[in-house]
């Protein structure tokens, strides 16, 4: 309880940033008290989950990118997000803005890890930070006018959670105060990949921005350095949603007025919401950097040192893993002699590494890459590359995740496809028709219930049936395991795009 005497009670009651409702009871002179509430501060965080971090394949991939990948512990990169604010106080639940195609993964992430999202909003094309944290801003509005939303990118590592959020709080009471907060990384290295903040002069909690500045060669990273002025830019964001929309507003207006139009005639349905795609897809792509924090006098910085990286490119994953004495990280089943300082990864097969330092190896079912470390960044050129030659590895993996489950391709060639698929407890594929092929399926795992035409029937293990090309079919799990299927396609044409549906649990 806090008392104070009403002519000594002068001073500005702030709870900020505690982040929960305080109740002051005022003495007056006549011994009566009153109550006055200060209100609850709206704290929402954002999570950004757009991008394909090309920098990462062969095993991050345009399908299955590399914030939905586990790379530092038993979580992927967006569940670790996701917890992040999960037990900060006052945090409400998040805001996930990504991509229309990974949108059932990324809400299976969250279920796996009992994060309840405010909602996932899904961009129908991605146009940079600025545009989508602007999607996000407005949601938030319809909420608190005056909340304040923690911008987070979620394919982050932050391994001290203790330094985050005493530098969160400081963030906090800056944003309260009409600040655009943004969080500098304290640099360990002259790194020329990271932009940078040069720091102007303390504020309470943090500083000025004087400037961002582009990537930096490493002669000018050498004097960043040595400087002490300069942090690396981290892509977060605290700020009052309303503050945002008004300097996107003043500086950009075409990008604040195409996404609140957007917004305006945005639909929901279940987890997911969907601003119009035909006015989102000509809004014009920035990032928020350039769009409003260059431009801003209201750009001020918090220092982060919590182990921060972005992962953006295998060195960095390299050196936050750990590592043996060798200082070789080795993840699934390696074998080597005479290697040093050097990270391999093996995913379905054998891999054996003989004298030869400082290089990366990663092998998945469907490609190998091997570079040098110095050269990891590197890997972009190759999925150029292959998204010239029109290859699908750029794209998927063998195992492609489905919100019923998944399918892997096990085996294929002239006129013929075999596929496992795994169908979770209480899941369905679509009902739905092949024009180019049939299939015959046979039961591995679990009990199938297979629609055909006019029948319905169980199949239970070892047992198999035939889908004749052109039949309506569906496939379910009515038990409590997975099912799991072989399929054989046959015929001329064996595309995914060959799928006629005329139902489908998940709106496709």
């Amino acid at each position: 309880m806090i008392f104070a005497t009403l002519n000594n009670f002068s001073k500005k009651i702030t709870c900020l940033p505690c982040i929960f409702t305080v109740t002051i009871q005022i003495l007056l002179y006549n011994r009566t008290l009153i109550n006055i509430e200060v209100s609850k501060l709206t704290l929402i965080p954002v999570i950004l989950c757009g991008g394909a971090g090309t920098r990462l394949w062969p095993l991050s991939r345009e399908h299955f990118p590399k914030q939905l990948l586990s790379l530092v512990d038993d979580l992927s990169l967006l569940q670790n997000t996701a917890r992040r604010l999960q037990n900060y106080a006052g945090a409400e639940p998040p805001v996930l803005v990504c991509n229309e195609n990974h949108r059932f993964l990324v809400a299976e992430q969250l279920r796996e890890v009992s994060v309840a999202a405010d909602t996932i909003i899904l961009e129908p094309v991605g146009r940079n930070t600025a545009p989508a944290v602007a999607l996000a801003a407005l949601q938030a509005e319809n909420k608190d006018k005056e909340s304040i939303i923690v911008v987070l990118c979620s394919d982050h590592v932050i391994p001290d959670q203790a330094a985050f959020e005493s530098a969160l709080g400081l963030a906090v009471d800056l944003a309260s105060e009409d600040k655009l907060v943004t969080f500098g990384i304290t640099p360990t290295s002259p790194e020329t990949g990271y932009g940078y903040i040069k720091a102007g002069k303390k504020i309470r909690g943090g500083m000025h921005v004087d400037e961002f500045v582009e990537k930096p060669d490493s002669a000018t990273a050498e004097q960043y350095l040595a400087s002490g002025n300069y942090y690396w830019n981290s892509g977060m964001f605290v700020f009052k949603a309303s503050l945002y929309l008004a300097e996107l507003k003043r500086q950009r207006p075409d990008i604040e007025a195409s996404v609140r139009q957007a917004f305006a005639a945005m639909k929901t349905d279940a987890d997911f919401s969907r601003p119009d795609a035909e006015v989102f897809s000509s809004c014009p792509a920035d990032s928020i950097d350039y769009a409003v924090m260059e431009g801003t006098e209201s750009a001020a910085m918090v220092p982060l040192d919590a182990g921060w990286s972005d992962i953006g490119s295998w060195d960095m994953l390299w050196q936050i893993s750990d590592k043996d004495d060798d200082q070789n990280t080795l993840v699934g089943d390696v074998l080597i002699d005479g290697v040093k300082s050097s990270y391999i990864r093996a995913e379905h097969r054998l891999v054996s590494v003989i004298g030869l330092d400082n290089v990366v190896v990663v092998e998945t079912a469907d490609a190998v890459m091997i570079a040098s470390k110095s050269h990891s960044q590197n890997v972009k050129n190759i999925v150029s590359r292959l998204k010239s030659c029109e290859r699908e590895e750029r794209i998927t993996h063998r195992k492609v995740h489905r919100p019923w489950g998944y399918y892997e391709s096990l085996d294929a060639g002239p006129r013929f496809q075999v596929k496992r698929i795994c169908v979770k407890p209480g899941a369905s594929l679509s009902l739905q028709k092949h024009h180019h092929r049939a299939e015959h399926w046979t039961v591995v795992t679990g009990t199938a219930q297979v629609t055909r035409n006019d029948e319905v029937f169980q199949l239970s293990e070892n047992e198999s049936t035939y889908i004749p090309l052109g039949a309506i079919h569906r496939l379910e799990n009515p038990g409590k395991i997975p099912l799991e299927i072989i399929e054989v396609q046959s015929g001329h044409y064996l595309g995914e795009d060959d799928i006629i549906r005329f139902d489908d649990h998940y709106g496709r």
